[in-house]
């Protein structure tokens, strides 16, 4: 029986829940594929004190759902991608972590299909290629991911690993600490 992340995991600090996500499994449910693949790169991101995050101006209409309650999807577009995040954080507070990297693990004739490349490693090694490859897309802002019923849901997976941190990438202005989370020297982590 596998374990999959309720919301209690998400009602904690996003740096936190950005770490031991790293080793889950990212599952992914469409029609009769079942895409599935191991997190091995995310980035935690906080409310208005945040330069980086997409909370920092305020509530706005596209980053609601990064106010909502923790265990629900925030995609949002860049740059003609989706970006897939999960919303984390204390009670009356903002925050999600963004997935940026996973490993794929089965259904890969379908990722490559989606993705139209054959290249495994070109897959989802970037926060827009892995939707593209899981098929994510905006419909399914907002989504609850703590119920087995869920299109897309966490679960535990792995922990033997070394993780390394550094700066968020493509952002202006960060915070001083790292917020970047990667499981060292794993071929899908972005470049």
């Amino acid at each position: 029986m596998t374990s999959i992340l309720k919301r209690k995991f998400f009602q904690r600090d996003p740096k936190n829940v950005a770490l031991e996500l790293l080793g889950t499994k990212l599952v992914r449910k469409f029609g009769l594929q079942k895409f599935e693949g191991m997190i091995v790169e995310t980035e935690a991101y906080y409310g208005d004190k945040d330069p980086a995050s997409r909370a920092y101006n305020g509530l706005k209409s596209y980053n609601k759902s990064m106010w909502s309650s923790p265990g629900r999807l925030f995609i949002y577009n860049v740059h003609k991608y989706w970006m897939f995040n999960i919303v984390a954080h204390f009670p009356n507070e903002v925050g999600a972590v963004l997935i940026r990297a996973v490993e794929p693990l089965n259904e890969i004739e379908y990722m490559k299909r989606n993705r139209q490349t054959e290249d495994i490693f070109q897959l989802t090694n970037g926060p827009g290629k892995l939707t593209v490859a899981f098929k994510i897309d905006k419909s399914l802002n907002d989504m609850d991911i703590t119920s087995e019923k869920s299109q897309i849901h966490l679960v535990k997976h792995k922990t033997d690993f070394k993780v390394t941190s550094s700066k968020r990438i493509g952002v202006k202005k960060d915070l001083k600490q790292n917020m970047r989370f990667f499981i060292d020297n794993n071929k899908f982590v972005s470049k």
